[in-house]
């Protein structure tokens, strides 16, 4: 998910088990098969679908590896082959989820050319495919938003679905009628990422019959966005949209990287 994430240190650490090195696939009654087969990602899918329900009904931190196991019916062994630790489990979630959302944003990328109704149209679907997940988004976000965990959305462990993600809203840009200047066709998608991680972290905390507010935040947050990527035509101001950028990529773990001088490129407008 995409994405979401109190501070170092604020919740317990892992289950003793869960801090014990992996044990082997070999000590479980039935060996795992083989990863990539049909049978081997039915019982990942398994593995996975149990965890998620276990979370929801205890809380993350009170689920151990040796319970999920337990609950899918595969040794501990087997389990540890699949993921190897809770925290992979999670990974797997947000593999799942930025999938689904990747198929359900196709109908809207493929509609609409207004950069408005693209952008409103892939947050809402980002929320439609999420809703199922909603309770249990609120169970682990105290560990999601430690910038330590590898369950946030900024660590490394995350860089995957958060690059695919990064690539929705590139192709956002890329398929709008909206004349985007060059120089920030990397940096614009960046910046729109970290617009939905608001909206992530708004819906985790709605409460609002069928998130109806989160949904309201969506398009008034695309509409905004729309306008300033409008005013980015202006080359005048196209140095602020730079600064804001490099201020997340200089401060939020994950998102670093090294950026052009803007004074060197974009001589055209």
């Amino acid at each position: 998910m995409p994405a979401v994430p109190t501070g170092p240190g604020s919740s317990p650490g892992p289950p003793e088990e869960d801090r014990t090195p992996a044990p082997s696939p070999a000590d479980g009654t039935v060996p795992a098969p083989a990863k990539g087969s049909a049978k081997s990602e039915q019982t990942r899918a398994l593995i996975l679908e149990t965890a998620l329900r276990l979370f929801q009904e205890r809380g993350y931190d009170r689920t151990t590896m040796r319970a999920i196991a337990k609950e899918a019916g595969v040794s501990v062994g087997n389990a540890y082959y699949y993921f190897a630790g809770k925290e992979h489990l999670i990974q797997g979630f947000y593999d799942r989820i930025g999938a689904e959302h990747q198929a359900a944003v196709r109908p809207v990328l493929e509609r609409e050319t207004d950069l408005e109704a693209r952008i409103a149209g892939v947050l809402k679907v980002w929320l439609d495919v999420a809703a199922p997940y909603h309770e249990f988004a609120a169970q682990f976000f105290k560990n999601a938003a430690d910038p330590d965990s590898p369950l946030s959305p900024f660590s490394p462990e995350s860089e995957g679905p958060r690059e695919a993600s990064i690539a929705i809203h590139r192709e956002v840009l890329a398929g709008s009628k909206a004349k985007v200047p060059e120089e920030l066709r990397d940096v614009l998608p960046e910046l729109m990422w970290l617009s939905q991680m608001g909206l992530v972290l708004y819906w985790v905390f709605d409460r609002t019959e069928g998130r109806e507010r989160s949904y309201r935040l969506a398009e008034r947050g695309a509409r905004l966005t729309t306008r300033g990527v409008s005013l980015a035509r202006f080359r005048v101001l196209r140095p602020l949209v730079h600064e804001v950028h490099e201020l997340f990529t200089d401060f939020l773990p994950g998102m670093t990287r090294v950026l052009p001088d803007p004074g060197s490129v974009g001589k055209d407008g």
